[in-house]
Formats: C-alpha cells, sequence, structure tokens
C-alpha cells in the first residue's frame, strides 16, 4: 500500500526535524507533503534545506498564515496515493502510531479512522478543561452525526483517497475537524476508531489551539450539518 502524509507546518522550527525523521522510520512506501502555512521562525527555511537534501517531501509554502485547514487543503490537491494520514508538524502524534491507525482500512473495515487519545493509549497529563472541552464537542457533533466516537477533535485521522475526492473542504482553521467529521459522516464512509499515543505540549511549549477555537468549534459543528 501507498501511503501520502500531509503536514501543515506554522512555526514549528523545534520540531518538524525530528518529526519527518520519526516519518521516515516508518515502514511504508509513502509521498511526504509540507505546507508551510506563513511560518516566520525559520520553519520555511529548514523545510528548503531538508528537501534540497534529496528527500522526497513535497513542500508548499503560503506566504501569509492561513491557518490549518487552509493548508490541508493545499496539501490534499498533490496527494497522489491510496490512503492519507494528516500528521501535525508538532511531536504531539507519534508517527510510530500508523500500524495502529492504518490498520482498519488495510483489514478493508474501514475508510476513514480516527485516533483517540482517549481510548487508553499512553499520554502525557496535561489541561483538565483541554479534556473536557473536547469531551463536550465530540457530545455535541456526536449528536447531530449519530456517531459514537471518543475524539472528534483528534489530529489524527487516516482516509481512503477515495474519501478526501468527494469532499469540499471549506474551514480555514482548527475548524477542519468538525467539518471533516461531519462530511464523513453525512456521506456513511466507513468510521473506525483506534487507540494512540498523545504527548501534548503547553503553551510555552508552542500548542497554537485555544478557547476561541472551541467556540468556533460549537459554531462550526451545527453549521456544517444543518446548512453545508
Amino acid at each position: 500500500m501507498k501511503l501520502s502524509i500531509v503536514i501543515p507546518a506554522y512555526n514549528e522550527a523545534s520540531t518538524i526535524k525530528e518529526v519527518l525523521s520519526r516519518i521516515g522510520e516508518v515502514p511504508f512506501d509513502k509521498e511526504i507533503i509540507v505546507v508551510d502555512d506563513g511560518s516566520s521562525d525559520g520553519t520555511g527555511e529548514i523545510l528548503k534545506e531538508v528537501s534540497r537534501n534529496g528527500s522526497n517531501i513535497k513542500l508548499f509554502q503560503h506566504e501569509k498564515n492561513k491557518g490549518k485547514g487552509a493548508a490541508l487543503r493545499t496539501a490534499f490537491t498533490a496527494v497522489t496515493n491510496e490512503v492519507i494520514i494528516i500528521q501535525d508538524a508538532d511531536l504531539e502524534y507519534d508517527p510510530c502510531d500508523y500500524q495502529s491507525l492504518l490498520g482498519p482500512i488495510l483489514d478493508g473495515k474501514a475508510d476513514v479512522v480516527f485516533g483517540s487519545r482517549f481510548l487508553g493509549g499512553p499520554h502525557r497529563v496535561l489541561y483538565f478543561w483541554h479534556f473536557v472541552g473536547n469531551k463536550l464537542l465530540t457530545l455535541l457533533s456526536n449528536m447531530l452525526t449519530n456517531l459514537n466516537l471518543s475524539d472528534m477533535e483528534t489530529g489524527y485521522k487516516a482516509f481512503r483517497k477515495e474519501v478526501l475526492k468527494d469532499l469540499r473542504i471549506r474551514s480555514n482553521r482548527f475548524g477542519i475537524e468538525p467539518e471533516l467529521t461531519a462530511k464523513v459522516a453525512k456521506r456513511k464512509f466507513r468510521i473506525y476508531e483506534v487507540p494512540i499515543s498523545y504527548s501534548g505540549r503547553t503553551y510555552l511549549e508552542g500548542k497554537k489551539i485555544t478557547w476561541r477555537d472551541g467556540l468556533a468549534a460549537i459554531f462550526l459543528i451545527v453549521w456544517f450539518h444543518f446548512f453545508d
């Protein structure tokens, strides 16, 4: 199986090389598509250097920061392989979990797989209110999609290429997570969920999602269910 790994990157100079190194160790035939989303900390220069040194990276660069959803839209236009994994450019999600994430697709059971941070995998203990917020957003999403996900907001999602080809993505920022969930649910794709490890960051370490994104997610969950 051939794998496309899409990476939205914004100001991740301290982690991007390590993420790419770990992806390189994954035993799949793969292409790596990275979108530097207007970084100002040298991430773009690091990626240019890595790509010049014979890497198999396809690099795209946004002149200005547009958000995770916009970066993924750019990346999705370039994928050529059968299965796509979304990989954040930090170290919160570990490519060592790819085998678990891809298992239901490889077995022919799933079209989409969510990697859940709440199904028993090892995870760094951090913010209580982030945990509560994630649970409430997942509950609202489940009520409207009639799914029983444990972690709608997870950044680790895998798709068969045919799934994304059928979706028109509108979100620019972190609303990409509820949007993807709503749209794959509406189209009745086969969805699985598997446990993954999670090494969350603090805001001092570079975490970017805020309470404003949580409020926006409430609106977007409703919007993508009823109006899009």
